[in-house]
């Protein structure tokens, strides 16, 4: 009983099945509505929303590679999964950094939509 509990709780908490990025890209598409449109997501990603900044500005417009914050300098890991398997495994990471990151580019928190798109160009970069 004891470890079923202890299992249970791990299972709950996420710490022994990580997810993956198609889980998300399945978990936005079905939060919009709509599939993902990659094309959309590279747009989106490269545009500056009437901000001085874009999500290139600090994750590069090559986002296998690198980037680095705008304002503080430090070094960001790349963003796409195929150079970084650790991206989009964790719920409260990706979360917490789509809001971030949406509100400092867009000036509000990205749709399911948006993030859809996004990750689905993501997925497309090798």
């Amino acid at each position: 009983m004891r470890y079923s509990i202890v299992i249970l709780a791990a299972l709950v908490s996420g710490s022994v099945f990580a997810e993956t990025p198609r889980d998300f890209l399945s978990r936005f598409e079905t939060e919009a509505g709509a599939p993902a449109v990659a094309e959309r997501g590279a747009r989106f990603f490269s545009d500056k929303h009437g901000s001085d900044w874009s999500c290139s500005t600090c994750h590069t417009a090559r986002p296998t590679q690198p980037g680095r914050h705008d304002k503080t300098g430090k070094t960001i890991a790349p963003l796409a999964p195929a150079a970084n398997t650790e991206r989009f495994t964790r719920a409260a990471k990706v979360d917490k950094w789509f809001r971030r990151n949406c509100n400092d580019v867009v000036g509000r928190e990205c749709s399911a939509g948006e993030k859809a798109d996004v990750l689905a160009w993501l997925l497309t970069l090798k």
